[in-house]
């Protein structure tokens, strides 16, 4: 018979919106079963939440941080080898040291880590009589930008806060990424107004998909996530969204529709490189 070569044009990649308690085993092994489901329906690519193995917040991240290699990357490179998919595990606080930082490490089908990103950019914010939050208060930022190759695509990863600063999906995009993952927990302020926003301004720009993992909502927590983990195409659609509540969702990446984009608006050809760039300064 005729072998049929599968196009790697076209992969499921799926987003795990984690429902997070304060016992981190518990968060753990659900993780790896919401994995496992993911991969039996047939997704390549798998993402989790920020901060998925704790409560998010700075009176948590000393108390559930880790090294790396740890007991969760444990959980997380057994998962993804089980599975033979690709995981962006979300993140967790890491232990280095005297510091501790917001950390996302990505495992190859083969149990491998292929990257490990530091959140580049603190989560310092005051929405006065609305929200305040100090990462920089426990946290520390990481320095190298962190892409991954998988057989499908290149692969640009941010932390939440990281989604705001265009020029590292800019920079990302211009080194081959097809695929921006943020895992992030945006909260009760600026979810709704930002975080889709943000996500589709991000594919757009770029023409590029990006994918967003959050945290289940849990109203009884100190630190009360959006929700509505996404996934939004290169023509800045929002291809699946997920309610508030702990769920799974899946979308096709279509890399000759991402092609499809580029030719239809050409505006990677079109830059005025003559007039302006931006660039990284140090390579990570």
């Amino acid at each position: 018979g005729i072998k049929l070569i599968k196009s790697t044009n076209k992969f499921s990649l799926a987003v795990v919106q984690l429902r997070v308690s304060k016992i981190k085993a518990d968060n753990l092994g659900r993780a790896q079963k919401l994995v496992k489901e993911a991969a039996g329906q047939g997704a390549k690519v798998v993402v989790l939440p920020e901060c998925f193995n704790s409560p998010y917040g700075t009176g948590f991240f000393a108390e559930y941080a880790e090294k790396i290699p740890g007991e969760s990357t444990r959980v997380l490179s057994e998962a993804a080898r089980d599975c033979g998919v690709y995981l962006v595990g979300g993140s967790i606080p890491e232990k280095d040291g005297e510091k501790l930082y917001n950390t996302c490490s990505v495992f190859g089908p083969d149990g491998k880590l292929l990257v490990k990103h530091r959140k580049i950019h603190l989560f310092d914010i005051d929405v006065p009589g609305k929200i305040r939050f100090q990462e920089s208060e426990t946290l520390s930022p990481g320095n190298s930008l962190s892409m991954f190759e998988t057989p499908f695509c290149k692969v640009g990863v941010g932390v939440c806060y990281d989604i705001r600063f265009a020029e590292l999906a800019h920079i990302y995009a211009k080194k081959g990424c097809q695929l921006l993952v943020y895992p992030g927990a945006f909260n009760m302020t600026t979810g709704p107004a930002h975080w889709e926003l943000l996500q589709r301004g991000r594919a757009v720009d770029n023409q590029v998909y990006v994918a967003t993992a959050s945290p289940a909502r849990d109203e009884s927590a100190s630190y009360v996530a959006w929700g509505h983990s996404s996934v939004v195409n290169p023509w800045g659609e929002v291809i699946v969204k997920a309610g508030p509540e702990e769920s799974v969702v899946y979308a096709d990446i279509d890399l000759q529709y991402l092609a499809d984009v580029r030719q239809q608006i050409p505006i990677t050809t079109q830059r005025r490189n003559d007039l302006y760039s931006v660039n990284s300064v140090q390579e990570g």
